[in-house]
């Protein structure tokens, strides 16, 4: 069994101020957004421009932050932030949600548009391919901080990590089914765990890259380079989410699923049906042109 480094989150401690590594995450994926945005822009076909995307930037960031935050708050622990409403603008002390940033990113995409007097889908189609690498950089953000573990596994699998900061639940397992865990953790004095941040890295960051990148290349109906980010992400979310441990204060919900599932089924669901849409609706337009 590998053991995780157990990193400092703190990269540098400046004084007061400290530079920490999930910060950094996001720092870089925002850069590889203009990075790829750029690039898109100069290979043409697209209404966008240089301003257009450093405009968007800020609108972006806003989203995600604001969006992200929010999410948790209603998603994850509404009754604890109900009872202490100061601590939703600690960000600092973890609790980020992808559903609410895309949530928010999709208002800022909105209020962008109405800006810019072009269409919504067009913004989202453009915006799409440049987001998965940015959403990997904050997954190996969670993994340098040890957060967001996966479930106990098999410990003589190649993959399987031990995480000091998991000691706790895992001490909560042996204490509730000895039988199963006690030669393990005697061995170990930790239980093996899926990395699971690190294969979000692989599927909801490098392959959805691929996936979506490759397709944008071509000329496609409007929307449907957004419904394939939508599909890809949700389907790539329910797989990992069976090697992620549930989040301690809701566990597994209806029939099983955890809340991350839950929230990405209507994402595949509309992903599909709109992709199959925007494609009838771009050959009837492309009928009318003819």
């Amino acid at each position: 069994m590998i053991i995780h480094p157990n990193f400092d989150p703190v990269l540098l401690h400046l004084g007061p101020l400290a530079i920490r590594w999930y910060a950094l995450s996001y720092i870089a994926g925002f850069c590889l957004f203009i990075w790829l945005g750029r690039k898109r822009i100069k290979n043409g076909k697209t209404v966008f421009t240089n301003k257009m995307l450093d405009d968007f930037i800020t609108m972006g960031v806003l989203g995600v932050i604001i969006g992200g935050r929010l999410g948790y708050v209603l998603f994850y622990q509404p009754g604890f932030y109900l009872s202490n409403p100061l601590e939703i603008f600690k960000v600092w002390h973890g609790g980020m949600s992808f559903h609410g940033g895309f949530l928010g990113v999709l208002f800022a995409i909105y209020l962008f548009a109405l800006k810019h007097k072009v269409g919504f889908w067009q913004v989202a189609d453009f915006i799409a391919p440049l987001v998965p690498l940015g959403l990997a950089c904050g997954r190996v953000g969670n993994f340098i901080n040890g957060e967001l573990w996966g479930r106990v596994t098999d410990p003589d699998a190649f993959w399987a990590m031990g995480f000091q900061s998991a000691l706790r639940q895992d001490e909560m397992m042996v204490y509730k089914d000895p039988q199963k865990w006690s030669a393990i953790w005697e061995q170990y004095h930790m239980l093996p765990r899926h990395p699971s941040q690190l294969y979000e890295v692989m599927l909801e960051g490098v392959a959805l890259f691929v996936i979506i990148w490759l397709f944008s290349k071509k000329t496609r109906p409007v929307g449907q380079v957004s419904m394939v980010f939508l599909a890809g992400y949700g389907i790539f979310r329910f797989i990992v989410e069976f090697a992620r441990e549930p989040d301690f204060y809701l566990g597994l919900l209806f029939m099983n699923l955890t809340m991350g599932q839950l929230l990405s089924l209507p994402m595949i669901v509309i992903g599909v049906v709109g992709f199959i849409y925007a494609g009838k609706k771009g050959k009837e337009n492309m009928a009318v042109v003819r």
